[in-house]
């Protein structure tokens, strides 16, 4: 079944309903002859999931109402994320229209409210006027897939709220997440002013809205994001609080174990626990997940059907398949199952020694899981499993329960379980603290180049290899195996060769410049209001996947947030040897004036700043940094945001170009750039625009779209294409990937 669900994965396109029909019937045919059982059951799982990910994609909002005016009706779900800027929140729709005609719209929306916005709490009830987009994300080297995530998650649509009168609360609901909102609240004041308040809501009851991006870090630095994510560890713990407290039982009343046998309603107690604590921890997809895997153990217990624990385990990836077999696109799916799996395969038989084995355990962790780890997150932390052995005792054993215990305490008797969440919030400030030095520890944090499928089923064999028993003979060659993973093989850049990748950064613009031996980032996308930042989340990403340790110059063509908004980050991450920029005193980070006559060599290839020239009368998009880079007959040419008014005087500065000549059009094809004689002067082989889907400006714009199309010039725009990959031999300049278009899995817009 796994296989079956995961071959879906690997296709572009999937297929009619009618087929997943056709290629059920087969799989049930083979099902009754036995020899051919396996394979049918294959088949089936293949129609299955193909059949729920066409489903899935088919309930996302239709183009046609993109950027339209819709009023939806429903409930709002989980936690709202309320912070200075907006509020945001889930919300399932049950109902939906335009222009007073209902449209086709149901299932779960993403919001963000951002004038003036109410007080939103779960479960209520709404009529809200949005405007609303497919999901849709960045697709850049190393990028996050939001598109994915989507239809994992089953996301229909993303958007915001329009600040009317006519939005319009028409209730509430009773769930779960009221009492959840309760409980955090709970915590929220008995932990005021202090680091626990925000991290203990989202280690005991899942909710991480509150956690800001310097936890994170920490977290991610010292490897105990599977701690915040609610997960196996979390339900098992619960569960086995519900076997100790049946165990208790019988030793005070020993005679009920001759009417009920004791490991069947420990089962049972257990089971009762780990429900209890999912639906109080919200219920979220890594927990459905853990609660689903630890049940199925359970219920093959008390059915007496498991004669192993692995196939307790095997039930549980049936059930989870059968109910949703696109879990398999979920990075905490296979962390969990691998990881418990290779904890079999290392633990199982042996004595129990409870510290040893936690040491143990940590070291198959990290060992079997490394290769996981870089595939889905790049990177890997080294000091993981110190931290780890320090972190998960504290945290099952004292800050889990104590802290369940005083939330819980305090929503049912207000104030009684303040002095349980003061001792576990000192408790829980102080390993914070640890921990935050431990990330700072040099090499905590380790990036990996973006890995091949062969890089990652080699380490995964070698993992198998080196966690077998010491009787296997050359066990530690497996090792070896991991080398393709962690060293790439690079094919380099000749001498007198460069590329480019301009990546998807949205609505703004940034490029990563590679020679032989050199990399210069031009521009780092832009930062939101909200505080998002396509620097850290696009661009930092980016280089770490092109396995660029080293960054020799940044070039920031001027002020403008959809420039420079991601300056910080690179700097942050990379430390550029050399910093320079069109309007230097509008940046945060130090950098010196930018000057026409600039002009370095890097291997074989010249770089040339072209303008802005002293005395620097030029303000705004004039005042760009443009960049000329050269190398025998092929050019790059990065304008930034220049206009019409410069761009003749840039074009002069060329003359001759060369006959490959590749161009970043200027100001994102905006009306005020990419004039005719600026066109005619250069003509060149192919012109990338970079915007952002569906952007509020309309770039690039229709007219200007059309006089490149009335001069037969080629363009590409990152909206459509993603990335954009381009080799400079010297000779040609040749269009190497199209991140959207060529990386084209079904679930991609």
């Amino acid at each position: 079944m796994l296989i079956g669900a995961l071959a879906v994965q690997f296709l572009s396109t999937l297929p009619l309903r009618s087929v997943d029909a056709f290629i059920a019937a087969i799989g049930c045919l083979l099902c009754l002859l036995r020899r051919w059982r396996v394979f049918g059951v294959c088949i089936i799982a293949v129609a299955w999931t193909a059949w729920r990910a066409d489903m899935a994609l088919s309930q996302r909002l239709p183009h046609a109402l993109e950027n339209e005016e819709l009023v939806v009706t429903g409930r709002v779900h989980d936690l709202p994320q309320a912070r200075d800027d907006a509020t945001r929140f889930e919300f399932v729709v049950d109902s939906a229209s335009h222009d007073g005609e209902p449209v086709e719209l149901s299932g779960l929306i993403r919001l963000g409210w951002y004038e003036s916005p109410p007080e939103i709490a779960a479960c209520e009830r709404w009529r809200l006027n949005v405007k609303l987009k497919r999901p849709r994300g960045a697709i850049n080297p190393g990028g996050f897939d939001a598109e994915r995530y989507a239809l994992e998650h089953g996301v229909v649509a993303v958007g915001t709220v329009r600040d009317t009168t006519e939005n319009e609360k028409l209730g509430s609901d009773l769930c779960i997440d009221t009492f959840r909102a309760r409980v955090v609240a709970t915590i929220a004041t008995a932990l005021e002013g202090t680091p626990s308040a925000d991290l203990l809501p989202a280690l005991a009851f899942g909710d991480q809205h509150a956690m800001n991006p310097e936890e994170w870090s920490i977290a991610r630095a010292t490897g105990i994001p599977h701690l915040i994510a609610i997960s196996g560890l979390h339900i098992a713990l619960f569960a086995s609080f519900g076997v100790g407290l049946m165990r208790l039982l019988w030793k005070c009343v020993p005679s009920l174990t001759l009417r009920w046998p004791a490991p069947l309603m420990e089962a049972v107690a257990s089971l009762v626990f780990a429900v209890a604590y999912a639906l109080i921890a919200g219920f979220g997809l890594p927990t459905r997940r853990a609660l689903v895997m630890i049940a199925a153990m359970l219920v093959a217990n008390l059915t007496r059907r498991a004669h192993a624990p692995t196939h307790g385990l095997a039930l549980a990836v049936v059930v989870l398949l059968i109910a949703d077999p696109l879990c398999v696109l979920s990075a905490g799916f296979w962390l969990s199952f691998v990881g418990v799996g290779w904890l079999m395969l290392c633990l199982q038989g042996q004595r129990r020694h409870h510290w040893r084995d936690m040491i143990r355990s940590q070291g198959v962790a990290t060992i079997g899981l490394l290769p996981l780890g870089i595939w889905f997150f790049g990177q890997s932390s080294l000091i993981a499993p110190l931290a780890n052995f320090v972190a998960v005792p504290v945290i099952c054993f004292f800050v889990l329960p104590l802290g369940t215990l005083g939330a819980l305490i305090g929503v049912v008797f207000p104030g009684a379980g303040f002095p349980i969440l003061t001792v576990t919030g000192f408790v829980l400030d102080h390993l914070w603290s640890l921990l935050e030095t431990m990330s700072r520890m040099p090499g905590a944090l380790w990036y990996f180049a973006e890995p091949t499928v062969l890089a990652l089923t080699l380490a995964m064999i070698g993992a198998f290899w080196l966690l077998q028993s010491r009787a296997v003979p050359a066990r530690p060659t497996g090792a070896l195996l991991f080398l393709p993973l962690l060293v790439p093989l690079r094919t380099p850049l000749p001498p007198g060769a460069f590329d480019l990748y301009l990546l998807d950064v949205g609505q703004g613009l940034a490029a990563v410049v590679r020679t032989s031996g050199h990399t210069l980032v031009y521009d780092t996308g832009p930062r939101y209001p909200s505080g998002f930042d396509l620097g850290e989340a696009a661009v930092v990403p980016a280089l770490h996947a092109l396995d660029v340790r080293h960054l020799d110059r940044l070039i920031v063509s001027h002020g403008d947030s959809d420039h420079s908004g991601g300056a910080v980050s690179v700097v942050e991450a990379f430390a550029p040897d050399f910093s320079e920029s069109g309007e230097p005193d509008r940046l945060k980070i130090p950098t010196v004036q930018c000057a026409a006559g600039e002009q370095w060599t890097w291997d074989g290839v010249t770089f040339r700043i072209v303008s802005p020239s002293p005395p620097f009368d030029a303000h705004g998009n004039d005042r760009c940094c443009v960049l000329d880079i050269r190398s025998g007959d092929t050019e790059l040419l990065l304008p930034g945001d220049i206009t019409a008014a410069i761009e003749s005087d840039v074009a002069a500065s060329l003359a001759p170009v060369a006959s490959h000549f590749v161009l970043q059009a200027p100001h994102h094809g905006s009306k005020t750039s990419s004039s005719e004689t600026f066109l005619d002067a250069l003509h060149p082989l192919l012109t990338i625009f970079s915007t952002g889907y569906l952007n509020r400006f309309h770039h690039p714009n229709a007219e200007i779209v059309a006089r490149y199309g009335a001069k037969h010039l080629t363009t590409l725009d990152t909206a459509a294409t993603g990335f954009v990959h381009i080799v400079f031999d010297g000779a040609n300049a040749r269009l190497v990937e199209r991140g959207r278009l060529d990386r084209h899995p079904y679930w991609r817009e």
